[in-house]
């Protein structure tokens, strides 16, 4: 992906180090590779200014690999004979930063952006070194593309189930284009505007730098004092207080 003038003006002036941290994209895409996707066009984006600053990237097409259903960390113990979701938790887990892309259909999500957030939410009862919920300290944002309505839908979804498993979201950490509703153009056709569009440039490279800041920010965790899961379980008080009625 080629960056304009100013993101690489950005790129060059940056004062900030994040050459210590690592990125994972997740492109929820339907489309096994080599095949064209939209999604990945404008995952690059995010990934080139990264990249440029030194971050350590990797983009996942969950869809190329064999995972199973459920929300177990590795669900061949329960039934499955194959399931390629461990190897993919493991590179999440390495990482200070986890992007998920996703299409749109239907106005949602795709159907692979569901099933990665339920293996992902599967892991969210493990523990870091803190004592804390696994995914505490680190920051995830997602990009969305298609040639229908739900960008902020599809945004507000993901984000929110990122927040619920224990991600920090900074400000501004999603970021997204949508030609006109109805059959035409995707990102990256022929005059689609996709990859000119001042908006959607403009909005991931916000969040590209907002993720690349807070995870900065976050290298050395979330302070555990007050979410300890085993402080909670085996407090020596269990009170319940019932409000007074009056």
């Amino acid at each position: 992906m080629e960056l304009s003038t100013f993101q690489k003006s950005l790129n060059k002036d940056n004062p900030y180090d994040f050459s210590a941290l690592k990125a994972v994209f997740l492109n929820c895409t339907l489309k096994k590779s080599p095949e064209l996707s939209h999604t990945e066009g404008l995952i690059k984006m995010s990934e080139a200014i990264m990249k440029a600053n030194g971050i350590s990237t990797e983009i996942i097409r969950p869809v190329d690999h064999q995972i199973a259903f459920g929300v177990y960390p590795d669900m061949t113990e329960h039934g499955w004979d194959r399931d390629d979701w461990p190897a993919i938790q493991e590179k999440v887990m390495a990482a200070d930063i986890l992007v998920i892309g996703s299409p749109i259909w239907l106005g949602e999500k795709s159907s692979i952006a569901t099933l990665v957030i339920e293996r992902l939410y599967g892991f969210s009862g493990e523990m870091n070194t803190q004592g804390q919920y696994a995914y505490y300290g680190k920051t995830g944002g997602c990009l969305i593309t298609g040639n229908e309505d739900g960008i902020k839908h599809c945004a507000m979804n993901l984000l929110y189930s990122l927040q619920h498993l224990g991600y920090v979201i900074p400000p501004q950490a999603d970021a997204g284009w949508i030609g006109e509703a109805g059959p035409g153009p995707s990102y990256l056709d022929k005059n689609s505007g996709g990859i000119e569009n001042d908006f959607t440039n403009r909005n991931t490279t916000f969040m590209t730098w907002n993720l690349m800041h807070m995870a900065n920010m976050l290298k050395n965790g979330i302070p555990s004092y007050g979410n300890q899961r085993d402080k909670w379980d085996n407090r020596e008080t269990k009170d319940h207080p019932n409000p007074e009625y009056r």
